[in-house]
C-alpha cells in the first residue's frame, strides 16, 4: 500500500509500506493492505511503517489519518523521521517539561507542559526504536 506523510512544509515520507501502526485518539491501530476505508484523528505518538523486514518510525504530532483504496495519508503539522531526531535535544525538552510540571510554585499552563512532554517522549521513542 502507498503511504504519504505530509506537513505544511514538506512531504516527510512517500512510498510503499506493508503495515502501519498509528496512535489515534481512540487508541493504537494497525493497518494492512485492503483495510476498510477509515479517517481518524491522530494523537501525539509514534507511527511505525513496516517495509519488508525493516521498520521506519516517525514522531507524529497529531493530525489526521485517512486510508482508502490502499492509499494511506497522514496530514500533520509536525512529523519527524526517527533517524533524523536529535536525541540530546529531545532529552533536554523532556527534562524541561518534567521540571515545569514538578514545580508546584510555578505559574505554568499544565496542558502546554503536558503536550511538550508528550512531544519529547514521542521523539525519543521514534529515535530509539529498533
Amino acid at each position: 500500500m502507498k503511504l504519504k506523510i505530509i506537513t505544511h512544509e514538506r512531504i516527510v515520507f512517500e512510498g510503499e509500506v506493508d503495515e502501519l501502526v498509528l496512535q489515534t485518539k481512540g487508541g493504537q491501530i494497525g493497518i494492512l493492505k485492503d483495510h476498510i476505508p477509515i479517517t481518524t484523528a491522530l494523537e501525539i505518538g509514534v507511527t511505525k511503517a513496516r517495509v519488508g523486514e525493516k521498520n521506519k518510525y516517525f514522531a507524529t504530532m497529531g493530525g489526521i489519518f485517512q486510508f482508502k483504496n490502499n492509499e494511506a495519508t497522514i496530514l500533520t503539522d509536525v512529523c519527524e523521521d526517527g533517524c533524523e531526531i536529535d536525541v540530546t535535544r529531545a532529552n533536554a525538552a523532556k527534562a524541561r517539561a518534567e521540571q515545569r510540571l514538578a514545580d508546584a510554585s510555578a505559574k505554568i499552563d499544565a496542558d502546554r507542559a503536558q503536550a511538550a512532554l508528550a512531544r519529547s517522549l514521542a521523539r525519543l521513542k521514534a529515535a530509539l526504536a529498533k
